[in-house]
């Protein structure tokens, strides 16, 4: 599909048909980037977005676990007292 780059006060834009936008996702806040001399838009994500679901897998795969077990082996009474985990 072709379109034409429009005048939109000091800046240039494009219409984007509807259809177009509903197969692509796109609501009313866009990324866009440039990649070899293309224009990519991409809906925005959420921060954050799907943390939940992937902290819940690593809980039932066991993957939660403190890395550093010697940390707890040679803590301090700081660590132990004062801080809050």
């Amino acid at each position: 599909m072709k379109t034409k780059v429009i005048k939109i006060g000091n800046s240039k834009g494009i219409r984007i048909p509807r259809h177009i936008l509903e197969q692509s996702g796109l609501k009313s806040e866009v990324e866009i980037e440039v990649k070899d001399k293309t224009i990519v838009l991409k809906p925005t994500s959420k921060i954050r977005e799907n943390w939940e679901s992937a902290f819940q897998r690593m809980s039932e795969n066991n993957d939660d676990i403190l890395l550093d077990k010697e940390y707890l082996e040679h803590s301090t009474s700081w660590d132990n007292e004062e801080w809050e985990w």
